[in-house]
């Protein structure tokens, strides 16, 4: 492994592991904010219980991707000392409006955690509602920031020099908007779908069943909803990466050859020796569609684009078909759980709905990791697109792929702390939080 690419390969792995933390910390919130706000307006104590336990995950994944978070920053300095030279003091805003929105999320969550019976019950609600609040325009701010590296603006790069910069418009990049939506939404339906599917196979193992029931309830709808809302927000995008970044979307649809009339491809496995993709199921006009809301529109394709200027396509294409895959999984489910609430209450009680979320349950997170790819991967040889090569951005210093082992070490020793801590937390649900056994 040469540190070109362990370089890159500890930046994916970072990112990777915490995109994860960080979906839950801008999700979780709300849901125990709606949990707290139930008991605030019925007295019913399952709800309290729910709130509480729901409050010591957030606290976990708080603190876990506080320190994820920490080493992705030194990691862009270490790493890519070229890109941060130059790219620091355009998009450097966003970076320090989101460590004021993460200290203000942990202030409040600190009033949360320790707030019982201390202050004001609403103001004790509030203070939950601010952790969400702070913790979603935190993320919303460093996506702002991984637009801009699509999208630079907020400068005029002459004889390679980075002039006349404006922050403002760097952060307010064409990008940011379709990216922070797809991202956010991305996040609701991913955890929401996490958080009840546990608790679906919770309930079916019989465990403290009204409690989970509750739980189930709220992150369903927000799961669902965000499931159903997520293509409006993926058709925004895809316009946008059209106008913007043609050779992501061609890399992304295995699209070799402009054309009007452009089909959309299905799975299928690329041939880029021969320009073509073998096995794929092609549905005519259905790209100029997606990317240009006309199903006669001409789309780029890789022919049109310098091949050394080409990202990786079956990586971007695999990734995207993935993403979308399970974005339609869950689609499916949250259709099938609407109908329950709305005309079929009787499939609330049964056996295979439960089934079925406790399938989805990873269906969410696997999709967001592979949306970060498509996104990544196939702004490749770019780490500013159009401007500067990632290759001219990494460190010069020897031996990063000891520094790949050593983090891969630390990562994977995180996983295994978290996975015990929140195993730890619902294996003690009657103990800690549901002590009646029911809740009522």
């Amino acid at each position: 492994m040469n540190d070109f690419l362990a370089a890159r390969s500890q930046m994916a792995l970072s990112l990777g592991f915490h995109i994860i933390f960080s979906c839950i910390g801008m999700v979780m919130p709300f849901f125990m904010a709606v949990a707290h706000y139930y008991y605030l307006k019925t007295n019913q104590i399952v709800y309290k219980n729910v709130t509480k336990a729901w409050s010591k995950g957030v606290a976990i994944f708080f603190a876990t991707g506080a320190v994820s978070g920490t080493v992705l920053s030194f990691e862009l300095g270490l790493l890519w000392p070229g890109f941060m030279k130059h790219a620091g003091p355009i998009f450097g805003m966003p970076f320090s409006l989101e460590g004021t929105a993460f200290f203000i999320e942990a202030i409040a969550l600190g009033f949360f955690l320790y707030g019982w019976d201390r202050f004001n019950k609403w103001f004790h609600w509030f203070t939950g509602v601010v952790v969400g609040v702070s913790g979603l325009a935190s993320g919303i701010l460093v996506v702002a920031a991984n637009a801009w590296m699509n999208s630079p603006a907020g400068f005029d790069y002459v004889n390679g020099e980075y002039l006349n910069i404006d922050p403002i418009a760097a952060m307010f990049n064409d990008a940011w908007f379709s990216q922070a939506l797809h991202m956010t939404i991305a996040a609701f339906a991913a955890t929401g779908f996490a958080v009840a599917g546990v608790h679906a196979m919770m309930i079916l193992r019989g465990s403290n069943v009204l409690f989970h029931t509750k739980s189930f309830t709220i992150a369903a709808i927000f799961g669902c909803t965000a499931a159903i809302l997520q293509p409006l927000s993926g058709d925004i995008s895809a316009k946008d990466v059209a106008i913007r970044q043609p050779a992501k979307l061609a890399a992304m649809e295995a699209h070799f050859h402009t054309e009007k009339s452009a089909s959309l491809v299905v799975g299928g496995i690329p041939d880029e020796e021969n320009k073509k993709v073998d096995f794929a199921v092609k549905l005519p006009g259905f790209l100029s569609f997606l990317a240009h809301g006309d199903f006669e529109s001409e789309v780029t394709g890789l022919d049109k684009i310098p091949a050394e200027n080409h990202p990786p396509v079956a990586i971007t294409h695999y990734a995207f078909q993935i993403m979308v895959g399970m974005g339609m999984a869950m689609m499916l489910v949250a259709v099938l759980y609407f109908i329950a609430l709305w005309k079929q209450r009787t499939w609330l009680q049964k056996d295979w709905l439960f089934k079925l979320f406790a399938f989805t349950t990873p269906l969410g997170f696997i999709a967001v990791e592979a949306g970060w790819t498509v996104t990544e991967v196939g702004r490749q040889p770019w780490i500013i697109y159009g401007v500067m090569r990632t290759a001219d951005a990494v460190t010069p210093m020897p031996g990063i792929a000891y520094s790949f082992y050593l983090f891969t070490a630390i990562y994977f020793s995180l996983a295994l702390f978290v996975i015990f801590m929140l195993y730890r937390q619902i294996k003690m649900v009657g103990m800690l939080y549901d002590h009646t056994g029911g809740g009522v």
